[in-house]
C-alpha cells in the first residue's frame, strides 16, 4: 500500500503532542496502526507510546550541560545534529518499517526550524527519497483567533512553512473545545484577509496600516491558508482531519486495485488447476 507519514509542526504549546495522542487513540479505535515518533530532544513525558525517540540520538539536557548552551541554542544544535545523522540514525531506525506502515512525527515547537533553517527540508527530502508519502500538519492554538494580529501572524507562519517544505499541508486549529465563544469561528477557518483587515487596522496605529495591507495581500495572493477545527471531545473532529490527510497523501487509494489483482490471480489459480467444492480437480 505504501509508506505514509505525518509531520506535526507548529508553535510551542499549540497542542501538537495532544493531537498526536488523540490521533493515536482514534486510530486504535478504528483498528488502524500508527507509530508515533518523538523528534523533540527537550521532551520529558508522553501520553502516547513512543516508537522512535530522537533522545536516543541526542538530548537537549546533555547538550546544554556539555556545551554550555541555552535552551534555544541547544535545541538548534540538536536538530542540526539530527540533520547530520539522518542516514546513520534515522535511516537505520526506519529499516524496521516498510509497506503499510504509518508514522506520525511529533516535532519541536521552534517555528524557525520550519521557516528559516534547512533541518526539516533535509528531513522531508530524506523521507521522500526513502519512499514515504508525507503530509505536514500545522497546528495553531485557537487562542490566536481572539486577536486578529495574532491570527494573521500565525497564518503567515503556516504559509511560510508551506512554501519552505513544499509538501501536502493541512492546517489545524487546536483546542477548539476550550473556546467559550465560537460564533465567529468560521471567519478564521476560511480567512478572508480583506474582511479581517479593518479589525487589524483598528488595533494598530495609522503608520502600520500599509504594512497590514501588505500582509493581507500576501495571504490573499497565495490563497492557501485555511484551517480544520480540532475538538478532542468530538470524535468526528479528528476523523475529519484524518480524512483530509488521507486524501492529501492518497492513503489507501491503491488498496482496491491491489485487492482486485489478488482476486484475479486467485481466479487464475482455480482455472489452472484448482479444485471445486467437492475437492475434485477442475
Amino acid at each position: 500500500m505504501g509508506k505514509y507519514a505525518q509531520l506535526v509542526i507548529g508553535p510551542a504549546g499549540c497542542g501538537k503532542s495532544t493531537y498526536c495522542n488523540h490521533l493515536h487513540e482514534h486510530c486504535q479505535a478504528i483498528k488502524r496502526t500508527v507509530h508515533v515518533v518523538n523528534l523533540d530532544p527537550a521532551a520529558e513525558a508522553f501520553q502516547y507510546p513512543v516508537s522512535l525517540d530522537i533522545r536516543d540520538l541526542v538530548s537537549l539536557e546533555d547538550v546544554m550541560q556539555e556545551l554550555g548552551l541555552g535552551p534555544n541554542g541547544g535545541l538548534l544544535y540538536c536538530m542540526e545534529y539530527l540533520e547530520d545523522n539522518l542516514h546513520e540514525w534515522l535511516g537505520e531506525e526506519l529499516e524496521g518499517y516498510g509497506e503499510d506502515d504509518y508514522l506520525v512525527f511529533d516535532c519541536p515547537g521552534q517555528i524557525e526550524l520550519y521557516n528559516h533553517l534547512s533541518v526539516f527540508r533535509s528531513f522531508v527530502n530524506f523521507l521522500k527519497n526513502d519512499g514515504w508519502s508525507i503530509c505536514v500538519v500545522y497546528c495553531l492554538d485557537a487562542h490566536f483567533v481572539t486577536d486578529v494580529s495574532k491570527f494573521l501572524a500565525g497564518a503567515l507562519q503556516a504559509l511560510a512553512a508551506m512554501v519552505k517544505l513544499e509538501l501536502p499541508h493541512v492546517n489545524v486549529l487546536t483546542k477548539i473545545d476550550l473556546m467559550e465563544d465560537k460564533r465567529h469561528l468560521d471567519d478564521f477557518l476560511f480567512p478572508d484577509p480583506r474582511q479581517l483587515l479593518p479589525q487589524l487596522n483598528a488595533s494598530t496605529g495609522p503608520r502600520f496600516h500599509q504594512l497590514n495591507e501588505a500582509m493581507g495581500a500576501l495571504l490573499d495572493e497565495f490563497s492557501l491558508v485555511s484551517f480544520l477545527p480540532l475538538d478532542i471531545t468530538d470524535e468526528d473532529s479528528i476523523a475529519d482531519i484524518l480524512g483530509q490527510i488521507d486524501m492529501a497523501t492518497q492513503y489507501g487509494e491503491d488498496m482496491e486495485p491491489r485487492m482486485r489483482d489478488e482476486m484475479e490471480a486467485g481466479d487464475g489459480d482455480v482455472e489452472d488447476g484448482g479444485s471445486d467444492d467437492g475437492g475434485n480437480a477442475i
